[in-house]
């Protein structure tokens, strides 16, 4: 990687978010310099937005600025006025559940906020590398069993507006990168968990109804499955594909994630060893733009980067359910 210093500070948008406060941490310890960006909304309790940030006291080699993505001018000034030639880009509106019933939130989180990065990054001066989080939910549904997911997959059949804009913003950077030469990886997250997490997740929703003596509502049936990927192993991936920058003009996506899609039932039932406790469970069907199953073929960021996953969902659960109880103490 060389000296952190030469390529200047890094921009992490989203830093009050799940990932991005995890991978903003990673950064300042290999000694680099970070800018977060985030407006902190009430998507969902801005507390423990709040309580992410407040992480970051006394670390002087990161600042933070309260500010929406879609500002295209802030964002401009933000990355002109600090000399900014790398960008790992995770501000955005989340949930697939969500968007049903609240879709502008998508388009203008989503998509102006991405146009915005996007044209912040290629008027900057020797710009080197925009990352930027994508989404497994541009893949749409495929039954279970068989082979993951590859990049070379189509990814034309969405099944929520969530998805629709993550594949919108990888066509959109794959157009910026032909037009103005900037290289630019979109990386396919795979259901990230850890402490720190996001209380919209089912692993943490379970959690607050377990410990709490209430049912948990079980959708699909308990038949779905997905390719749970603890928080550590997400931001190596990130970093690992921040460090290998596409030659100029380039495009690519990549895959990020376990590679062991892990029944929603067996989720359950380790969750439940982890706090000790057995949830009563309410079966539903399935929900409008969820999907079957996710699996990541990773195969592509390990040839790049060597990504292998180190934490399984026992040992990540374990980590998330001792730091929930440090949060929430009861």
């Amino acid at each position: 990687m060389g000296d952190p210093a030469a390529n200047g500070p890094i921009l992490v948008t989203g830093t009050a978010g799940f990932i991005g406060h995890a991978t903003a941490h990673r950064l300042l310890e290999r000694g680099e310099t970070v800018i977060g960006l985030d407006n902190v909304n009430d998507y969902y309790d801005p507390s423990l937005k709040e309580a992410r940030l407040s992480t970051f006291n006394g670390r002087r080699a990161f600042s933070f600025h309260r500010m929406d993505v879609s500002d295209a001018e802030g964002v401009a000034t933000l990355i002109r006025d600090n000399g900014v030639r790398r960008v790992i880009h995770l501000a955005a509106q989340a949930g697939v559940r969500y968007s049903i019933d609240n879709p502008f939130a998508y388009e203008k989180s989503n998509l102006l906020g991405h146009l915005a990065v996007m044209e912040a990054c290629r008027h900057a001066d020797d710009f080197v590398h925009l990352v930027y989080a994508s989404s497994s939910s541009v893949y749409g549904e495929k039954p279970m069993g068989g082979a993951g997911f590859t990049e070379e997959e189509p990814a034309t059949s969405p099944v929520s507006l969530y998805a629709a804009t993550k594949r919108s913003c990888e066509l959109m950077s794959e157009a910026y990168a032909r037009l103005y030469r900037f290289p630019q990886t979109g990386l396919r997250f795979f259901t990230v968990y850890g402490p720190w997490g996001r209380p919209d997740m089912a692993y943490f929703g379970f959690t607050n109804k377990i410990m709490q003596g209430e049912p948990i509502e079980v959708y699909g049936q308990g038949k779905m499955a997905r390719d749970f990927t603890y928080i550590d192993d997400i931001v190596d991936g990130i970093l690992g594909a921040l460090d290998h920058v596409p030659e100029p003009g380039t495009h690519r996506v990549l895959n990020i994630g376990d590679s062991h899609p892990v029944g929603l039932m067996e989720m359950i039932e380790t969750l439940e060893a982890a706090i000790g406790k057995t949830a009563t469970k309410i079966m539903r069907p399935m929900q409008p733009g969820d999907v079957t199953a996710t699996y990541a073929d990773v195969s592509k960021l390990a040839a790049l980067t060597g990504y292998k996953p180190k934490v399984m969902l026992q040992e990540g659960l374990q980590r998330f359910t001792r730091w929930y109880h440090e949060y929430y103490p009861s």
